[in-house]
């Protein structure tokens, strides 16, 4: 098995075997069904029965469908009998040229692979989860005296204790707010923490403890962290009742300023009690899921429950469900959802799956502990799944209402702008730079389903002079299309753009049809949007046409919010690209490059020269002079910054 297609996860199993069978078929790749059975029939022949997964792929290797098998043979078998297929089916045998098999010890194993691979190749003829971002969790970390908490997205390997996955990171700050409100922990970094002489504003504003200058023992802030970690995991009683224990005690001793202090922590407590939406008490742990379908598509609802605590709910809208049954759908998201986020140790859904005990194998094997999947026939968990379930209802009669509406704006900007047919890719441009300085580039996707936050792409400026419009647009546009021409010659994967929306006037869209002129790209409309005489507050913005049109909007038109978003979308997201990039520059130094110089040392640089750009020009003796710099190191930094020619 080669390096690229090994399953990299942590919690993967641990061996696979792997065969590639191909058949060939010379001349035209287009769909041909009698190809596409002799090329499964030909991988037939040497398939064992037994559990793994296979992968369909077509004449240019890429993956078309990746499947998993108790025994394989006869899964791959039923390929070949055309005939009981479903439409959907048969256009991928069609395209099929050849297959990749992996073996698994069981099934559960295969269950886990294959919900690694739809993610990571993401097929088109597999059901797929449109939402592929990592959830956020709150993580507090051990790793120092005095724990810090925080928001955490991403692999976990920093030493703590992790609490999640929240629905959103609205949910994240708002538990966050409460945690510092109820138990005064710093969320500063390390650093932070060590250079300070005295308490920082969170302190002032009774949300810190102030540990970084002495306020609280540590014994004392090692209680406040057992209590937060009671909080976390649904034993909120317990902190409640010595809350109320420690100000009454602080009022019999007439220490009111105390007392108010235990009296504000108790009021963050019994609000956050209070403002559960979904009330989940004796659940302890769990995720809640149900599924609604309506004109063709699918919402799956799900409620996050921790420590009998609501952390979020969210929406979830699968990709390629067509003529796939209900069940097939929600087994599929289950397998790919727990992918990232680990499974709690009940899961409760509004139906009974088929391979119901199959996925819950697998996901106890996951989570090396058992993993329970319910469906509640009465009381209050019954209540919660129906909740869910009414929420995937109206999640989706919102996203068909929104649907529709979109579609019609759709048409009508195709209508106004004389498009052949409703974009289903629009892409749009913008740059953002302060003085020349951290200039970036930034594209946005829009299409029929709104914004496509996955298809966004930054652009750090490489070639271009930082103060030319013109020319950072044109370094962005023939990186996009060269990149476009390498991957997708032929246009087959929808990557290619309808339309073209550009933040500029005539100078900015006679440049980039130069740009198209000159990649040989003539059959993409462009458009330009320029703010009016008066910067666009009006609504006045121009749309000017390669054919030198004009053309202008009511200011309430429908159509002309919707080109507004676009273009306001793409600035939000420059702008965000852009000062992401300045801040990160701001914590970054030329020392930084230097081989040998570590944090310590760069410290103690600054600290005795003042700048980085004092050591650059610092003379060998100065640097010498320097605390914690040996000869050797000041030698190595006087002749990194003076090579010798």
């Amino acid at each position: 098995m080669s390096k690229a297609d090994r399953p990299d996860q942590p919690n993967a199993p641990a061996r696979f075997n792997e065969e590639a069978a191909t058949y060939t078929v010379r001349g035209s790749d287009a769909p041909d069904l009698d190809a596409g059975v002799a090329a499964i029939r030909n991988v037939l022949k040497t398939l064992p029965p037994r559990p793994g997964v296979y992968r369909m792929q077509d004449a240019k290797g890429d993956i078309l469908y990746v499947g998993k098998a108790r025994a394989l043979k006869q899964r791959v078998t039923n390929y070949t009998q055309v005939a009981r297929l479903s439409k959907r089916l048969q256009r991928m045998v069609g395209q099929t040229r050849g297959m990749t098999i992996v073996t698994t010890r069981t099934e559960a194993e295969a269950l886990l692979l294959e919900a690694q691979l739809i993610k990571r190749f993401r097929p088109p003829y597999n059901v797929l989860l449109r939402d592929d971002k990592s959830f956020p969790f709150i993580l507090l970390r051990e790793d120092h005296e005095f724990p810090r908490v925080q928001k955490h997205r991403g692999a976990r390997r920093a030493k703590g204790q992790y609490y999640g996955p929240f629905a959103s990171a609205g949910s994240v700050t708002r538990t966050l707010n409460a945690l510092q409100k109820l138990f005064l922990l710093r969320s500063c970094s390390d650093s932070f923490f060590a250079n300070r002489s005295r308490p920082c504003l969170l302190y002032q504003i009774r949300r810190c403890s102030a540990p970084c200058v002495g306020r609280i023992a540590p014994d004392d802030y090692a209680e406040l962290v057992a209590d937060a970690k009671n909080f976390l995991t649904g034993k909120s009683t317990g902190v409640q009742a010595r809350l109320g224990k420690s100000m009454a005690e602080a009022a019999e001793k007439q220490d009111y300023e105390l007392a108010a202090i235990y009296r504000d922590r108790l009021r963050a407590l019994t609000y956050v009690q209070g403002s559960q939406t979904v009330h989940a008490e004796g659940l302890g742990d769990g995720d809640i899921f149900a599924l609604a379908c309506k004109a063709g598509q699918m919402c799956i609802q799900a409620f996050f429950i921790r420590g009998g605590q609501n952390w979020g709910h969210r929406s979830f809208f699968p990709a390629h469900t067509n003529d796939v049954p209900e069940d097939e759908v929600f087994a599929s998201f289950l397998v790919q959802f727990y992918e990232d986020v680990p499974p709690p140790r009940r899961i409760l859904l509004d139906r009974e799956l088929a391979e119901g005990a199959l996925i819950a194998e697998a996901l106890s094997e996951r989570a090396e502990r058992k993993v329970e999947l319910e469906m509640p026939q009465r009381g209050a968990r019954k209540k919660l799944v129906d909740q869910a379930k009414r929420n995937a209802e109206e999640a989706l009669d919102r996203r068909l209402a929104e649907s529709t509406t979109q579609n019609k704006l759709l048409r009508e900007l195709a209508e106004t702008f004389e498009l052949v047919e409703p974009p289903k890719r629009i892409e749009v441009y913008d740059n953002s730079h302060i003085m020349g300085t951290n200039a970036t580039g930034a594209m946005i996707v829009a299409g029929p389903e709104g914004f496509r936050p996955g298809h966004y792409r930054k652009f750090n400026i490489k070639s271009a002079r930082t103060d030319d419009d013109f020319g950072m647009m044109k370094e962005v546009l023939e990186r996009r299309f060269a990149r476009l021409e390498k991957d997708d010659p032929d246009r087959s994967s929808g990557e290619w753009p309808d339309l073209l929306l550009i933040d500029g006037g005539k100078g900015q869209l006679s440049a980039v049809c130069e740009i198209m002129e000159n990649a040989g790209v003539h059959d993409i409309p462009v458009v330009g949007i320029a703010k009016g005489p008066h910067h666009g507050r009006e609504g006045r913005e121009v749309f000017h046409f390669p054919n030198g049109r004009e053309l202008t909007l009511p200011p309430n038109a429908p159509l002309m919010f919707y080109l507004q978003r676009l273009r306001d979308e793409a600035h939000r997201f420059a702008i965000g690209t852009h000062r992401a990039k300045r801040a990160k520059s701001l914590t970054t130094s030329t020392l930084d490059e230097v081989p040998g110089i570590g944090p310590s040392r760069k410290r103690a640089l600054l600290m005795h020269f003042g700048t980085a750009k004092a050591v650059k020009g610092a003379a060998l003796e100065d640097l010498e002079r320097a605390p914690g710099i040996s000869k050797a190191m000041a030698r190595q930094l006087h002749d990194y910054f003076h090579p010798r020619g």
